[in-house]
């Protein structure tokens, strides 16, 4: 059942200092503060955008997103790579070399288009372009992997201050399905926590699957919260019913029923905590990220390899959405969300942000 709230959807305000309300209420870590970040984000020309010449996929959703985020030339790196799910490491090492030869110290982010490759060995293409490959992470991959420093991080320059570049794949279930990615991340910007708009939604769900819900007791608390119009529900389902503007839906099971009905909102995100979410190809057993992407949400998350139950593995509930309210980008709230991300696929829009200010 879900939860009531009894907090009216009043207009909210579009100060700074209510989104840095927000991100109190939204409180990273019960043992301690959140970080709030300093007002800013990430923009389209702190992005680089690499694209793979050998995939049509690639050049004409690439092509599309030149135009819809404006990059210039010396934004895009066009190369050829192999057309696998998986790529070997001296082809990786290839890759990392262009991307560094290429891009500048102005690049702080990367958007890769395609959908595959997705991963190298047991890391994710994202994890093992931000962070360097772990080969030692794939004798075992339930063990810890690498720290990000980036994770709750306030930095505004990840590649300025902490040398590193959070990367995320722009990929849906086929080319018009990225073009409409793409452009619900662009109609995202600047919409929400405005004063006259209507409250949007953040959905948590306790499902029936044990293993799956470690999430669970890093919900936040339900509620509304007025400074950016959002209520936050937790709830006790294996699938959302609801007609509100969904927000955020975060769940734990190895496939979601019924996201076609699902009321999205530019911008949204979801991801499922399970095993193999982030594998785009071939049958795992499991839902692939793309369903995520492929029915109206802007941004998702998804290991290309076994993870276990590590909560540390996977974005924590109230991180990416204190940061998101903050204004952060879908790619800044999703990596700062993650503490071991090394097998993580980060997959959407990256640009998207819907409160921003600036």
């Amino acid at each position: 059942m879900f939860v009531v709230l009894l907090a009216s959807a009043a207009a909210v305000g579009q100060a700074t200092r209510g989104t840095e309300a927000a991100a109190t209420a939204l409180s990273a870590d019960r043992t301690r503060p959140a970080a709030l970040g300093a007002a800013g984000r990430l923009h389209a020309r702190d992005l680089g955008l690499v694209i793979n010449t050998n995939d049509p996929y690639s050049v004409a959703v690439g092509a599309h997103y030149i135009a819809a985020r404006g990059l210039a030339p010396h934004q895009v790196l066009r190369l050829e790579l192999p057309l696998v799910p998986v790529l070997d490491r001296d082809a990786f090492a290839q890759l990392q070399a262009r991307i560094v030869e290429h891009f500048d110290d102005r690049t702080q982010a990367l958007a890769l288009v395609w959908q595959q490759p997705y991963a190298v060995a047991c890391n994710s293409i994202t994890g093992a372009l931000t962070l360097g490959f772990d080969a030692a992470l794939c004798s075992n991959s339930c063990a810890p992997s690498r720290r990000s420093p980036y994770f709750d991080s306030p930095s505004l320059r990840p590649f300025t201050d902490l040398h590193l570049r959070p990367t995320m794949l722009l990929a849906a279930p086929d080319a018009q399905a990225a073009r409409a990615l793409i452009d619900r991340g662009v109609r995202a910007d600047h919409t929400l926590g405005l004063r006259g708009a209507p409250p949007v939604h953040a959905f948590y769900l306790r499902t029936s699957d044990p293993a799956r819900n470690v999430r669970v007791k890093s919900y936040p608390a339900p509620g509304f919260v007025p400074q950016v119009g959002l209520n936050i529900h937790v709830t006790t389902a294996d699938a959302l019913r609801s007609a509100e503007p969904v927000l955020l839906y975060m769940t734990g099971l190895p496939r979601v029923a019924g996201l076609d009905r699902v009321n999205w909102v530019p911008g949204a995100l979801a991801d499922h905590l399970t095993s193999f979410g982030g594998r785009l190809s071939g049958d795992s057993g499991q839902m692939s990220v793309l369903d995520w992407t492929g029915s109206g949400a802007t941004a998702s998350y998804g290991t290309v390899s076994e993870p276990c139950a590590h909560p540390q593995k996977f974005p924590h509930p109230r991180i990416v959405l204190k940061h998101y309210v903050q204004g952060s980008t879908a790619i800044e709230a999703y990596w700062k969300s993650v503490r071991w991300p090394q097998q993580g696929l980060f997959v959407g829009e990256p640009l998207a942000a819907p409160f921003a200010r600036d």
